[in-house]
């Protein structure tokens, strides 16, 4: 018999599963996409009953096409998106769309609630920044101008809570996700009610909060018939999805950080003590007495895939022709430049910029365009770039006491041998890259592997399962060349932050 964990993660393109054996291999895995919904300005929205149906195709095609013996799966766990706010009605019924983490339409409520009450009250007791994209607000607009949704709510739901009920039928709220309702105490792990009550919302509507490794219930009969899963498998509560993947890249002691190369870019710091900062995100960890002190911004790979939509048809069709990864002809374009682009520096705000600049009006630019400047000039350019914005929140946070020792880099930019020197040479962190590139999967099949037994602790899950591929460490003459650059970097977005507001307008 061999013990199988099941991770899976609802993500905002698609949906992942996999498979693991206690030692961290893949024995199976499968993404199925979903849809994002886009009806007005400001606004993005996800329907949840699409994140089940695509789990649950997911799963099914994954067991039948790799013939996994479902009845060796020893526990599931769960991660998910943030800020989401789910409405579900006591029957078990979503009530409407989750507005998701990049939704911005309950302006107007953050707008009265900093009126009302003020951030900084907000600020001192969640560590947070009064947002619309966080959950607090959404749930405020749907008394405004949902109140028909809000009067049938009986709880809100974050991600990983909703296929947790699907799959259990228990309502579950983990302490990773609590971070996105500004009246939830960051360092208590419980709800404030008299904060809530002031912000005009009722008690009962929030879950109760509970250890993200705990199991929360069993697979029903109902969920093992839509998923093909055997009743009965403990299902644990799961978390944040960058919290699982800080999880996932080992990042379990203080100072470790989980560098994120995805289609976003971020950083999560481990902490042993609630350090915040109003110009970055705390969280908790999905470990107990841990927190995370995170950065994200927009600028990731997906700006690397931007610009081989836009200016890569050579690449595309070369690598096409003898079937090599286009990223990688592309960036050899790069490899041919010196370190600092010779002057040319891009700011990476492709869409408004999150932590720490917190900018909505924010716009990508390149700097220092010349004749002398060719396509390799732009990418590598674009490359230190998105660095120098993981250097910004590593610096806002280290001004906050954390202490970053090294970088664990996941994420499909973390596969770049370029991309990950440059930014160990523009933070100056040596960085090591994770082998498995299914970090949150993985970091929630630890979750339930602590706590089914099949680990003792979560240094035994990561010692086991994790295994680093190649270190990077930054070179000293770089780094100097990148702290200039960075330094002129920061002061064109001081320069022209209020033009790129004036152009908004």
């Amino acid at each position: 018999m061999q013990t199988i964990l099941l991770g899976i993660d609802i993500g905002t393109s698609a949906c992942k599963v996999a498979f693991f054996g206690p030692d961290g291999d893949i024995l199976a895995q499968r993404g199925e996409p979903y849809n994002v919904y886009y009806p007005k300005p400001g606004w993005a929205e996800q329907n949840p009953t699409e994140w089940w149906s695509s789990v649950c195709k997911a799963i099914k095609a994954t067991i039948s096409e790799n013939n996994i013996n479902v009845n060796d799966i020893a526990g599931i766990g769960i991660g998910g998106q943030s800020w989401s706010a789910i409405p579900l009605a006591g029957n078990g019924d979503v009530l409407c769309n989750t507005p998701i983490w990049m939704d911005t339409r309950a302006q107007d409520i953050c707008d009265s609630l900093d009126e009302a009450i003020g951030e900084k009250t907000f600020f001192e007791i969640c560590g947070n920044p009064l947002k619309p994209s966080y959950s607090l607000p959404k749930i405020l607009w749907y008394k405004k101008y949902l109140p028909e949704v809000y009067e049938k709510t009986d709880k809100i739901l974050q991600s990983n809570g909703y296929i947790a009920y699907m799959l259990t039928g228990k309502i579950s709220m983990d302490l990773s996700q609590g971070y996105g309702f500004q009246n939830f105490n960051l360092r208590t792990g419980q709800f404030d009610f008299e904060l809530s009550k002031e912000a005009g919302l009722r008690a009962d509507i929030f879950p109760e909060v509970t250890s993200c490794h705990s199991i929360v219930g069993l697979v029903t009969k109902k969920a093992a018939s839509e998923t093909g899963l055997p009743e009965g498998i403990p299902v644990v509560a799961g978390g944040l999805d960058a919290a699982l993947s800080t999880l996932g890249s080992g990042a379990i002691d203080d100072g470790e950080t989980q560098e994120q190369g995805g289609q976003a870019g971020g950083m999560s710091i481990v902490t042993s003590s609630c350090l915040t900062n109003i110009k970055l995100i705390t969280s908790y960890h999905v470990i107990p007495d841990r927190w995370l002190l995170q950065g994200g911004t927009v600028g990731g790979g997906g700006v690397l895939r931007w610009f081989v939509e836009q200016f890569g048809e050579y690449e595309k069709l070369n690598s096409k022709q003898n079937g090599l990864n286009v990223f990688s002809e592309i960036t050899k374009l790069a490899e041919q430049i010196k370190p600092g682009s010779d002057g040319l520096i891009f700011l990476p705000y492709m869409s408004g910029e999150r932590s720490p600049i917190w900018d909505p009006y924010a716009k990508g630019v390149y700097y220092g365009v010349d004749f002398s400047k060719t396509k390799g000039h732009f990418i590598r350019a674009s490359l230190e770039g998105v660095a120098y914005s993981l250097k910004h929140n590593l610096e806002t946070s280290e001004m906050s006491g954390a202490t970053v020792k090294e970088l664990r880099s996941v994420g499909g930019a973390a596969n770049s041998l370029l991309w990950t020197q440059i930014k160990s040479d523009a933070t100056g962190k040596p960085i090591s890259v994770v082998e498995a590139d299914t970090a949150t999967t993985l970091g929630a099949a630890m979750l339930a592997g602590v706590a089914v037994g099949v680990y003792k602790d979560f240094e035994e899950a990561t010692k086991r399962t994790v295994k680093i591929k190649r270190q990077h460490t930054p070179n000293p003459e770089n780094t100097e060349i990148y702290n200039k650059a960075y330094n002129i970097y920061l002061e064109i977005y001081e320069n022209l932050k209020s033009v790129m507001k004036k152009s908004s307008i």
